[in-house]
Parts: structure tokens; sequence; C-alpha cells
């Protein structure tokens, strides 16, 4: 038993030293001088700890496909002109499929080649009809490509919703995906909760289209405008902070998206008033560029999520890759536009299936009640190991000390986040972690009653009593890992504290703990009484 006592007491050391120095920046300050030198990483108090509001997001994956499709006829009718065939009316007939017609029949062979060449791999062609000399196509998505598609767009939410509550400032915010093409999203300590509700929601479609003022207001109120045109609405902000808003006419045809966006800034102009910059990247400035230049005179519409926020004049040729929004707004609408900008556009609008929130001082019951209830029980278990084990129930606390040193060092280092749940199973985990080292001491005791010397009687009640030990926390170890998996939130942190803190308390009871009994049986060597 003591041939490796110096080693075992080495690695107990080390163990303990770090699970001290990760655990303690969850007990600090941030700003305190010691925090500089530890680790930065601090378990992160969850939703029900500090308050914040809790969303859970629906991502509309119809209009997600519709968009994909409708891309597709876009870039088809802008391939067959290059080659002189006329595609027209691109639209979406429903969710997944698209239609468009060829004017020219004959040279319908153009648009199959297009096809093949360079969307074999995204569609596939339902039909083919003939319609008075015309072409009409329709078209939907390959089903591996479709799924493919949903994957992407579920990830790209994630990333874009991930990227605006960043810039928002939230601190520790978590955002994770949900089966059936859902997001979860927790913003712990916030404060506005409308205003980051209404940044994650903005779709942040940004397009600049030209205006067509050859319409006028006569056709706008009868609808009688041009097919490739269509109506919008400019939307001005009033002194008393409504909006008023006006019909204007736009080409269909976008001219340049916010793809190409690298950067959005919040400026002043000379009565300082708040407005939007833009900087493009090399391929949008070039478009910019060219656009501006082919228009000089003619308004260009700026349409964030189908509302037009300004319809400058053209003056002439734009270079370097730089524009601005206009549209009076107020200090906080520019920063979140241009948060929502930076970050870029959502693939697809989402929607609120589900919000709750949870107030700060509701947060602060919930810590101290857990609190009270973690200084209540251990005290509880302090006292009676105490008096019933003696000297090994002071070994006993120890350990049970040890192990919510380490739980919390290990919790701290992975970045967990700790939840009302998380509390209960370390409060379970005070009762569960004394098991272990019940059965090694309930051993001992079988072991001296024999007759056996107290070094001999340790070492038989450690080594028969390891396997029952393992037994019994691996059932409690797949228990927690099948709660994980098919949990929710609550259900998953419980489990992650339960699982965490059954490996620790099998460590402490079976490796730690012999050191503490070397120690003992040192002294009864020199004649000390060994009454456990």
């Amino acid at each position: 038993m003591f041939g490796n006592i110096k080693v075992r007491t080495a690695v107990s050391v080390i163990v303990i030293i770090l699970g001290v120095i990760f655990a303690l920046p969850s007990f600090i300050s941030k700003d305190s001088s010691l925090a500089k030198i530890l680790p930065g990483s601090r378990v992160k108090l969850g939703l029900d700890l500090q308050g914040g509001i809790n969303l859970v997001l629906g991502i509309d994956m119809d209009k997600a496909i519709s968009n994909a499709l409708e891309q597709i006829g876009e870039e088809i009718k802008a391939e067959a002109r290059k080659q002189k065939v006329v595609v027209l009316r691109p639209k979406i007939i429903s969710p997944d499929k698209l239609q468009f017609y060829v004017i020219d029949g004959k040279k319908s062979g153009i648009v199959d080649d297009i096809i093949k060449k360079y969307y074999n791999h995204q569609i596939k062609v339902l039909k083919i009809e003939d319609v008075k000399g015309r072409k009409r196509y329709t078209l939907t998505l390959k089903d591996d490509y479709k799924k493919k598609l949903e994957e992407l767009t579920v990830d790209q939410v994630l990333k874009v919703i991930r990227n605006r509550i960043d810039q928002f400032g939230v601190v520790e915010p978590d955002i994770r995906k949900l089966e059936g093409y859902r997001v979860q999203v927790q913003l712990p300590g916030i404060k506005d909760a409308q205003r980051a509700i209404n940044i994650i929601k903005k779709t942040a479609h940004l397009e600049f289209k030209l205006v067509d003022d050859s319409v006028t207001p006569e056709q706008i109120k009868s609808h009688n405008i041009p097919p490739d045109d269509e109506i919008l609405y400019l939307y001005k902000r009033l002194p008393d902070g409504s909006y008023a808003k006006e019909p204007i006419v736009v080409k269909k045809y976008t001219e340049l998206t916010g793809k190409y966006i690298t950067d959005a800034a919040v400026a002043f102009d000379q009565f300082n008033q708040p407005y939007v910059t833009l900087s493009f990247n090399r391929e949008g400035a070039r478009i910019f560029e060219r656009i501006t230049g082919e228009n000089v005179n003619r308004r260009l519409a700026i349409i964030l999520d189908n509302k037009v926020y300004s319809a400058p004049v053209i003056r002439e040729k734009i270079s370097g890759g730089r524009a601005s929004i206009t549209g009076r707004f107020t200090l906080d609408e520019a920063h979140d536009l241009a948060i929502v900008l930076r970050a870029g556009s959502l693939p697809a609008p989402v929607s609120i299936l589900h919000e709750s929130s949870v107030g700060p001082s509701l947060g602060e019951q919930s810590i101290r009640q857990g609190l009270i209830s973690i200084i209540v029980g251990g005290a509880l278990v302090f006292i009676f190991t105490i008096i019933y084990y003696g000297i090994g129930g002071i070994i006993i606390d120890i350990l049970l000390i040890l192990n919510l040193i380490l739980v919390i060092a290990v919790l701290a280092g992975f970045g967990a986040t700790l939840t009302m749940p998380g509390i209960a199973g370390l409060i379970l985990l005070i009762g569960t972690a004394v098991d272990g080292s019940v059965l090694i001491f309930e051993r001992i005791r079988e072991e001296l009653r024999k007759g056996l010397t107290p070094q001999k009687a340790v070492e038989l009640g450690f080594s028969r009593s390891t396997l029952t030990i393992v037994d019994a926390n691996l059932t409690t170890i797949l228990a927690a890992i099948i709660l994980y998996q098919f949990g929710t939130g609550p259900v998953r942190g419980f489990a992650v504290t339960l699982s965490v803190g059954t490996l620790i308390s099998m460590f402490t009871a079976i490796y730690v703990s012999k050191v503490f009994f070397a120690i003992w049986l040192k002294k009864v060597k020199k004649g000390a009484k060994f009454n456990l």
C-alpha cells in the first residue's frame, strides 16, 4: 500500500493546487489584481441565477429555400442574357418551386446547357411546357442540396445572431441550435430586452435599387406601373419620433446587395444628426462605382428589409467603395442598424416562438437559497460524519470540500454555465460524495473486527471496496449521460454537474484518501490509537 505513497501524495497535491487555481477566479472580482494572474475562465451564472431573457426562435425555412431558388432564377436569367436568350419573369410559385419562361422556345437548349453546366448539383427540372411558342420551365431543389441548404441556413442564423449579440455587448450569451429549425438564445443580465429582440429579429437584407421617377402619382395610386417595377415605401422620421411613409417606385432588379459590406459605423452630419456609413469590399466597390457612373442624376434607393431609408440623387461617379444611409435616426437606431449590417444579414426571417424573462432580484434570491442549501446540507453531513467516524469523519469532510473545489474548477475550466439545476447537482453531490468513503470505512471496520492490524485492514478495505464504488458510480454516470442526451437545458445542467462530481468523488475517495490514511497510520506506528 505504501510503496507508491510519495507519488500518490505528489499527484494529489498537484491536483489540489490546480483545482484551487482554476476555482478561485469564480469567487473573486474580475477587476482584482489577483484575477490578472489567474486563469481567465470562470463558472458562468445561468439565466435563472442572474436574470435576463430566454428566447426560442423559429427559422422560416420555406423562405430560405424560396430565396435560394429566386437567386438561382436571377442567375440563370443573367447568364442566358449573355448568350442572347431572353428569360422572362423568374418567380416562385410555391416555397420549393421556381418557374420562368424562355421567350424563343427554339433556344431553350441553351438554357438546358446553362442548367446542366452551372446548377446540375443544385436543381432539377420538374417539367418543361410549350406555351404559345415559349418554353415554361418549372424547377425545384434536389433533395440532397435542399438538406445541405437547411443545415447551412441554421448554422448561418446561429453565426449572425451570435455576432449581433456580441456587438450589442451582452456578457456570456448562450446561443445553441434546437431540433425543428429552432434556435435558443439566452441573454443573462440584459436590461433592454426589447431592443435586443429587435436586433435579433431584423433580417437586415440590404439592397440598392434604382428609382423609377417616370411613374406618376396617379399610376402609383392605381397600381398601374411597369412590370419590372415595384412599389415600396420611403420612411421618414417626424419630429415627434413617429414615422411617415410615402410610396416610391423602384426597379425590381437589385443593383447591389449587403453581402459586399465589410464595415458599418455611426457618423454625424453637420447638424449632429447620426447616420450610418458603409464600406464595401473590392468587388462591391467596383460594382458601386459602375452603378453610380452609369446612372448620374438618377436616384438610388437604399432598402433594408423592404423599407426604403433614403433615395439620394447620384451626382457623380462614386469611387472608394463608401456609401451612407440617412433617415433621421436616433443614436440607438443608427447604432443598432450598424450592428446588424456589420454582423451580416439573416438568410431567412426568424420569429419568436417562446419568450420568458427572469428578474435580477429573483436570480439573487435563487443564489442565496442555493448557497443556504449547500451550507446547511454540508454542515449536517460534516457533523454526522465526525460524530460517527471521529478522525475518519474529518477526512471525509476534507474530501468533501475538495470535491466541491474540483467540481467548480472543472466547470470553470470548460466555461460551463451554472444554473439552479446545477446547484441542485452540487447539493446532491454533498450526499453522494460521502458514499464512497462510507463503503471504504465500513469495510475497514469489518476487517478490524476480524483482528487484523490497522495497516492490513486499511489495505484490504480499499482493495475490496474499490470495485463496488466504481460499479455504483458508473451507474450514476450512465444515468447522467442519458439525462444529458435526451434532456433540455436545465436537465443537461444537472446531468453535467452530477457526472463531473461523481467522477471527482471517485478520484478523491479511492486515490486521495489513501494519503490521509497513510499519514494517520504513521501515527499509529508511534503508538497512537487507531479508532475508526
